[in-house]
């Protein structure tokens, strides 16, 4: 929830709002306070009827200021004031009981406690200063009409059931993280007092097979040299022929003297071509021939990685849904450990189900392939000799292979594989499930997870939105700050001619900025009178997603999920928007262009 939407419905009544803040906040942008209601500063006088104290409370004393401060503002509240409290302490930490007793000691009653979407501000609380019970208000900001008794009747019951629930919760988040950090340390010592023994034992009895290895080639290679010269040195030759000479005397006497004198005439021409080329030791060594066979993959270069790069035992589908967002090598019995160690891929990923189906690595993890469990064994062992590393995808019931539970993962991921937008019909799901499944069920949001548990490019980054503006006025702020707020896929940063009064964006975590946009897709705000709808992002990114389009929008006959020769753009690949060409000449040029429909038929 945005400040305003806090402030707004409380102040009815209030024609004064004073800054009592006292840290360092500087909550005006935040406000955009409607006519005849003024903003002054803190002057120590009572806050009468009529009027609104701003506090501001939190863990930085000298960012959101200190709770003596804000105690100190609550005792000078008059009968009719009223208060706004921001807290810098999240929900779960808000430290509510240290000003509970001073609220109710110079009679304030709270009337909407709500949670702030900032990055330094997390919550916040209206509080009026009454001689008798207030009615409260709904989520809405509305009082909620009553008489005294019920109303206090209400609050106490409602007080008793959140109580229970609060305490339950509480003592349930303490448990869990109880258990993350004896987990965490446990997990700390087995990795440096085992696995990383193990890990180094494994490098190094990797290191001395290689040595050896090489060392038996060149030994190879010495006695292979040695036995060529052998065979062709006449000495060897001339032996040949004295023995075959005394097995046959009477056959082979005769021939003797020829065959020696040919020798004799063999070794003069060879002796006199190698003088006429000089010493053998001086000539230029013949470039020895590699008949090795080289693997080549798009995720293997020297530029810094964009994207994730997967090395995976996938099914077919998976490896193809995944490849619409990360870099996808597919690994096989036979050239797997050859491929991981030239592509260096960022995690491997072995999907449960690829194991059980149809496929090269059917009936790994049974028992009934133990060649397969072994090559498997081989390629987590060569992925953690790099650094890399390994998951286990369990989209299938463990009980299916589970030899699989008995290797040593880095992380194991409970779930499917998520929906690619692509193969939905948007005519069958509707809009309002393709917003579900974009935002929790794709492909892409399974991902994310994998590139957070790697520290790998997240490919969420790819529905980046920079939004171009230009406001003039207040006015034109208040509407830009509003209609970024209020999207449901909130842009990641907005591109304006002057930053200046945009700093509840900033607050937010949208980044303001002048130039050019950095994120890669674009939209044009640049009318801050159109009416935009809080789905309007979402609904363009959906879009994209689907369909793999360059540009987004709408067109006059309220064309739907269909690729068109022209439309109003609302959504530009960065590229093509730095590009500077004419949007009439983007679909003649090979650009896609799809259109979604504006608003819900009715």
């Amino acid at each position: 929830m945005r400040l305003t939407d806090l402030l707004h419905p409380h102040l009815d009544t209030v024609t004064t709002v004073v800054d009592a803040t006292g840290g360092g906040l500087r909550l005006e942008p935040y406000l955009h306070l409607p006519p005849g209601v003024a903003l002054r500063d803190d002057d120590r006088r009572p806050v009468a009827d009529g009027e609104l104290a701003l506090l501001s409370y939190g863990p930085q004393a000298e960012l959101h200021g200190s709770e003596e401060a804000c105690r100190a503002v609550l005792v000078r509240m008059l009968p009719g004031a009223r208060a706004l409290i921001v807290f810098g302490h999240g929900g779960a930490e808000l430290p509510y009981h240290r000003l509970l007793d001073h609220l109710v000691a110079h009679r304030c009653q709270v009337l909407r406690a709500a949670p702030l979407d900032y990055v330094h501000l997390h919550a916040g609380a209206v509080v009026a200063r009454t001689d008798e019970l207030l009615p409260p208000h709904d989520f809405f900001g509305r009082p909620v009409p009553s008489d005294g008794y019920a109303t206090a009747l209400r609050i106490a019951d409602e007080y008793v059931f959140a109580d229970l629930a609060s305490r339950s919760l509480r003592a349930r988040l303490l448990d869990l993280e109880t258990a993350a950090e004896e987990a965490e340390r446990i997990r700390e010592a087995s990795g440096q007092d085992g696995l990383a023994d193990r890990l180094a034992a494994a490098v190094r009895e990797k290191e001395q097979l290689a040595a050896a290895l090489r060392g038996a080639r060149d030994r190879v290679e010495v006695l292979q040299a040695r036995v060529a010269m052998l065979e062709g040195s006449t000495s060897l030759r001339v032996g040949k022929a004295l023995v075959t000479a005394a097995r046959s005397p009477k056959r082979s006497a005769t021939r003797l003297p020829g065959e020696l004198y040919g020798l004799w005439r063999g070794r003069r021409r060879s002796t006199g071509r190698v003088a006429d080329a000089g010493p053998r030791s001086q000539a230029e060594p013949e470039a020895p021939r590699d008949d090795r066979f080289h693997l080549a993959h798009r995720a293997l270069t020297a530029a810094p990685r964009d994207r994730l790069v997967v090395a995976g035992v996938l099914t077919p589908e998976t490896a193809e849904d995944f490849a619409a967002d990360v870099a996808v090598n597919r690994l096989l019995p036979h050239d797997g450990r050859l491929l991981v160690e030239r592509t260096d891929p960022d995690v491997l990923v072995v999907q449960l189900s690829a194991c059980t189906g149809e496929g090269p690595w059917w009936l790994t993890g049974t028992g009934l392939a133990p060649d397969l469990d072994r090559t498997l064994a081989e390629l987590l062992a060569e992925t953690r000799a790099l650094g890399r590393s390994a998951v286990l995808w369990r989209d299938a019931p463990a009980s299916a292979a589970p030899g699989l539970a008995r290797l040593a993962w880095d992380a194991v991921v409970d779930s499917d594989t998520g929906v690619r937008l692509g193969r939905l019909d948007p005519a069958v799901w509707g809009r309002e499930r393709l917003r579900e499944v974009f935002r929790t069920d794709s492909t892409r949001v399974r991902l994310s997870r994998l590139a957070r548990l790697t520290g790998a490019p997240d490919p969420l980054a790819e529905r980046r939105v920079a939004v171009l503006a230009a406001p003039r006025d207040p006015t034109d702020i208040a509407r830009l700050v509003g209609q970024v707020l209020g999207q449901q896929h909130r842009p990641a940063e907005v591109v304006v001619p002057e930053p200046a009064g945009l700093d509840e964006l900033t607050a937010a975590g949208v980044t303001v900025r002048r130039g050019q946009p950095l994120a890669p897709w674009v939209a044009d705000w640049t009318d801050l009178t159109e009416d935009r709808p809080d789905t309007l992002l979402l609904d363009l990114l959906c879009a994209q997603e689907y369909s793999g389009a360059d540009v987004v929008g709408h067109t006059p006959t309220a064309d739907d999920y269909v690729f068109v020769a022209s439309l109003r753009p609302l959504l530009v690949r960065r590229s093509l928007h730095m590009s500077g060409t004419d949007p009439g000449s983007w679909a003649g040029q090979g650009h896609r262009l799809f259109a979604v429909r504006g608003k819900e038929p009715s």
